[in-house]
């Protein structure tokens, strides 16, 4: 049986070895339009590659993917989180796991992640066609047709796309596995960038660059979230980034943000106290602080530099003594301090570079990967409508789709 994976990244990287591993007699045709293979692999986690999850509470992990959770069940169940770790160590690939649950190489190298396929890839019947650039896929009776821009074409009995998103453009992922898809009969859904920072339009948030918070609450007034998004941020110089604004950037990937329709996003620096409680947090504080400047007081809750955009924006002069500031001028300050309000007109890069939508999943059979429109043929990873929040979840989705895909052929 020949079977065609188009596509060298992580989910055609493991659908390769899968079939190579538990079908000798399998000839598999690995396509890649670069010069290497995995190059999207090298450079995530900041090139130390963030291989997979710690988290190993299924429930939870399922939380984890804004789009196509549902449909990743038997994927993950198959190939969970502990099971793609003993995979990379069983491969030579010693992992381990760091205090916020990522999973990474000892080594920190993404490049031991790609030599491990690579070393199966030498000692089997892999056809591994570098700088090969499909253009076009044809049904031929049960068979599949692959023509390229240069190379003779060549046909196969079973296909696998595992093209990517487009996200990414220059690692290949251009988003060429959508027309393909498409001619098959197959239907794309909307797309957007997730996974991404944020550039905002208020001129105080440059003046914080550099400063973060390990633990902000995020939420907009363009409808509810699904799931509360808290975690560490990070002022830069056009906005704002860090992991809970990736968070929210997946689950509002479809939002627009822009200069005419900007996304307010309001920022809760103080996520784990009721308004109460703050309030009454802040009256403690200006007591005992009578006089000392409001600025100051407010500086023994954040930076410095926060207190003194804060007063800015409540209208409150900065070196007023503590006991000098009314009941709601302090209400400003709270809500301002649950409710920063960052008026962002645009999206920036982020970890991952992920792409929100893809094949329709209705149109795929979730327990093995296969076109429910097209026999033989195939999807794994990012091509999917599948995505997940930063941290390990997208490579970990795309090993068991590419695994689950490989083993159903």
């Amino acid at each position: 049986m020949k079977i065609a994976i188009i596509g060298g990244g992580a989910a055609g990287l493991m659908a390769a070895a899968t079939i190579l591993e538990e079908n000798a007699d399998a000839e598999v045709f690995l396509i890649e339009q670069n010069t290497g293979l995995g190059k999207k692999v090298l450079i995530s986690g900041g090139g130390r590659c963030n291989v997979t999850t710690g988290i190993r509470n299924m429930k939870f992990l399922f939380t984890r993917y804004p789009r196509g959770a549902k449909f990743l069940s038997s994927a993950l169940y198959n190939f969970p989180p502990e099971a793609v770790y003993e995979w990379f160590e069983s491969h030579g690939v010693p992992l381990k796991i760091e205090e916020d649950l990522r999973v990474f190489p000892i080594s920190n190298d993404g490049h031991d992640v790609v030599r491990a396929f690579e070393k199966i890839f030498t000692k089997s019947r892999a056809h591994i066609l570098l700088s090969h650039a499909a253009n076009k896929i044809e049904r031929a009776d049960e068979q599949f047709v692959i023509h390229f821009k240069i190379d003779p074409a060549i046909t196969v009995d079973k296909i696998i796309l595992t093209t990517g998103g487009q996200a990414y453009r220059h690692t290949g992922s251009t988003g060429d596995g959508y027309a393909f898809a498409e001619s098959l009969g197959h239907t794309i859904t909307p797309l957007a960038a997730s996974l991404s920072s944020f550039i905002a339009r208020d001129a105080w948030v440059k003046s914080l660059a550099g400063v973060s918070f390990e633990y902000v609450g995020l939420h907009t007034d363009r409808g509810p979230l699904p799931t509360p998004i808290e975690g560490p941020i990070l002022f830069t110089h056009h906005g704002i980034t860090g992991p809970a604004v990736f968070a929210f950037s997946a689950l509002k990937a479809f939002e627009l943000a822009t200069p005419k329709q900007p996304l307010t996003i309001f920022l809760n620096l103080f996520p784990d106290k009721s308004p109460e409680a703050f309030f009454t947090q802040l009256q403690v504080a200006c007591q005992c602080n009578a006089k000392r400047s409001i600025e100051n007081t407010i500086a023994t809750l954040v930076p410095k530099s926060v207190a003194k955009i804060l007063c800015t924006l409540a209208a409150i002069e900065s070196e007023r003594h503590a006991a000098e500031i009314s009941k709601k001028e302090l209400e400003g300050l709270r809500s301002l301090m649950q409710n920063l309000p960052v008026h962002t007109i645009g999206r920036g890069a982020g970890d991952e570079f992920v792409t929100a939508g893809g094949i329709t999943l209705s149109e795929v059979n979730p327990s093995t990967m296969e076109s429910k429109i097209t026999p033989g043929l195939f999807f794994a990873g990012e091509i999917l409508d599948i995505d997940g929040f930063t941290g390990g979840f997208n490579l970990q989705a795309s090993w068991a789709t590419g695994r689950l895909a490989g083993k159903s052929i």
